[in-house]
């Protein structure tokens, strides 16, 4: 089923997951310990499988020349998902980006995904890692998710690059990112909100929002995107903190604001970090449900523990 057709027959909001392969060569079971239990006792109508892009590096050869280096770390995002679709009977939602991929590769995944059954996806920029920009400059990437948005929307129209006799249309619903306090590269959230809009129109089915930990931005928001014209569900997206680090990593890395109250409490109790984060991330999930989202989308890279355990509360409530 198509995870717009999933909130368009929920009667309450629902519960999803997303996770990140394992490294380069890892295994895979520790993903399906992870997974077993989150099936076990929520069993989410779809879980999004994250890509990685790329990464370039400078590395020396055996003759003392310098040769550019591009390797992914974390592969196999296909096959997981054809995976957790067959292991679970759980749409997967692979992700998508424009980094790292030519229009062409891009196409090749989507023929795969297809072929799998799988007609989700979630189509994003990804990350500068330093491997796209000779991809940009010859044009035969995609430099923006409303560009990798066409171009699903294309194929769905039966459009392939090449001019293919008798090609079959494809079926995808497509996915794209949000940003409650901003995109780190936008000048303000209204230019912000525009850009999202553009990505509606061009056939974005639903929104899932970056991480936060202020509700008030996740409503301000989504306020501003209903003036904007945007009408397709947007979910939000939750991350759990659970260590004192994560005042310094999830700012830098997701460009995100921690309340003062959560960074306070913790920076005085960092041996209870985790504590303080699960039950900030239940008056947090309470809330968001309380003012009727379409859903809660947790972000598990690691243990599912501590999404499971507001999972627990909110059942209770």
């Amino acid at each position: 089923m198509k995870v717009i057709e999933h909130y368009d027959k929920a009667t309450e909001p629902l519960i999803s997951f997303e996770i990140i392969p394992p490294k380069r060569g890892g295994a895979v079971q520790s993903v399906f310990e992870s997974l077993d239990k989150v099936v076990e006792k929520v069993k989410p109508p779809f879980i999004d499988v994250t890509y990685h892009a790329a990464e370039a590096h400078i590395e020396e050869q055996k003759d003392g020349t310098l040769k550019r280096v591009i390797r992914r770390k974390r592969p196999g995002t296909i096959g997981l998902c054809a995976a957790i679709l067959h292991r679970y009977d759980i749409d997967p939602v692979p992700h998508l980006i424009c980094e790292g991929f030519t229009k062409e590769e891009s196409e090749d995944a989507l023929i795969e995904l297809n072929y799998l059954g799988i007609h989700n996806v979630l189509a994003i920029r990804g990350d500068n890692t330093g491997a796209q920009t000779s991809l940009n400059m010859n044009g035969t990437a995609n430099k923006f998710a409303i560009d990798l948005v066409k171009q699903i929307q294309d194929m769905n129209s039966g459009n392939y690059l090449e001019d293919l006799i008798n090609a079959e249309p494809t079926d995808f619903c497509v996915g794209v990112a949000g940003y409650p306090e901003k995109h780190f590269e936008a000048p303000n959230l209204d230019w912000d909100v525009k850009r999202l809009k553009q990505k509606v129109d061009a056939g974005a089915d639903y929104v899932v929002t970056q991480m936060f930990f202020d509700n008030s931005a996740y409503f301000t928001f989504v306020e501003k995107c209903k003036k904007a014209g945007i009408d397709v569900p947007i979910v939000p997206g939750l991350k759990i903190l659970t260590n004192s680090n994560h005042l310094r990593t999830l700012p830098k890395n997701f460009y995100l604001n921690i309340p003062d109250s959560m960074a306070d409490e913790i920076s005085a109790n960092e041996s209870d970090a985790g504590k303080i984060g699960i039950e900030w991330a239940k008056q947090q999930s309470l809330e968001l449900m309380e003012a009727g989202v379409p859903g809660l989308h947790y972000y598990i890279m690691g243990s599912p523990d501590p999404a499971l355990e507001v999972i627990d509360f909110l059942r209770k409530k």
